[in-house]
């Protein structure tokens, strides 16, 4: 699921194990938890000056929706993205800068994830941004847009994201 350490003043959540980090109410709830916990020390503490970077072990990043989980039963998605909106609620209300360190692919959800951190770094050799929605034939909710209006600020980029499921590489 994942794990999270406080270095000094860092916090760093990763998400961790084996395979593509689908995003599923399980690990929805997992980051949930830690970024409470974060927001509670952070605000108990003297100490002002923290930052939460937001990483994760192996391949992928995030490689979205657990798709197969949520065609198991028809209320599965909502439940799904009414977590993911909660969870990035919290990301956007935290009390300190967040960085999303991307260390592989990241897709569709995955990257609306990562897009609601303040800032989002990605080794320009390795791994990809994508929209998948378009490939495999999902429409893209108004607030995946709303965020990627937000946080992608050039039109031309929003377009080879959005319209043409490109690939880009930091």
């Amino acid at each position: 699921m994942c794990t999270l350490e406080k270095r000094g003043t860092l916090y760093i959540l990763t998400l961790v194990g084996p395979g593509e980090h689908r995003l599923n109410p399980p690990l929805l709830d997992a980051i949930h938890s830690a970024l409470r916990r974060v927001k509670a020390e952070s605000t108990s503490s003297s100490s002002l000056s923290s930052a939460l970077i937001t990483t994760a072990e192996g391949k992928f990043f995030s490689n979205g929706y657990d798709l197969a989980w949520a065609q198991s039963k028809p209320s599965q998605f909502k439940l799904m993205s009414l977590k993911l909106r909660s969870l990035l609620a919290e990301f956007i209300s935290l009390p300190m800068p967040t960085i999303a360190a991307i260390t592989g692919h990241v897709s569709a959800a995955g990257l609306i994830l990562a897009l609601s951190h303040d800032y989002v770094l990605m080794r320009r050799d390795r791994g990809f941004l994508y929209m998948s929605e378009l490939d495999i034939g999902l429409k893209i909710p108004a607030w995946f847009m709303a965020l990627i209006g937000c946080k992608v600020g050039e039109p031309a980029a929003r377009r080879e994201l959005v319209l043409k499921a490109a690939k880009l590489t930091g």
